[in-house]
């Protein structure tokens, strides 16, 4: 039985796994049933409660997608330092304007020229259920410490620290 300690610090790891990484992959499944994946801005952070925001236009395709099937995954990969989180959960499309306001980075601009004046603005809320990591030692010579030893004495290199987590 995971404790609401325990589930505050899986979301504490997320947190920080993440903060780091501006890009979130964002998957939902199109009308077809297939897959499909976007970047999406996230500014590496995740709430307290472990959902995702993203900035979104209310008549995007995604949101069409999101309408018609909830569940999506968000996936982070920082390769340079061997780390990788994967998120599933359901999103929903949130048009709150103090929320918007809340989470506004003049970065954004760049993808909604008109800002806070955007008529179409609005968020994507992934509440996440479920999530796995992987985190490995960066730096070369960790990475080479561990093949060597893994070579050595014929036992698997060790990639690191991988778990799963339930956040519902």
């Amino acid at each position: 039985m995971t404790t609401s300690i325990d589930h505050n610090e899986e979301i504490k790891k997320l947190r920080e796994l993440v903060k780091d990484i501006d890009t979130g992959m964002l998957t939902t499944i199109d009308e077809d049933g297939t897959l499909h994946s976007r970047p999406m801005s996230t500014n590496g952070e995740i709430e307290a409660d472990g959902s995702v925001w993203f900035f979104t236009y209310a008549s995007s395709h995604k949101v069409t997608e999101v309408e018609q099937h909830q569940q999506v995954n968000v996936s982070f990969s920082a390769p340079n330092k061997q780390r990788y989180v994967s998120m599933s959960g359901t999103a929903q499309l949130v048009q709150d304007r103090s929320k918007i306001e809340e989470l506004w980075k003049p970065q954004l601009q760049a993808w909604f020229p008109k800002g806070l004046d955007e008529p179409d603005i609005a968020l994507l809320k992934v509440n996440v259920q479920k999530a796995e990591y992987w985190d490995a030692p960066s730096s070369f010579v960790a990475h080479t410490i561990g093949l060597v030893k893994a070579i050595t004495t014929g036992e698997k290199a060790s990639s690191g620290e991988n778990e799963k987590i339930n956040l519902s």
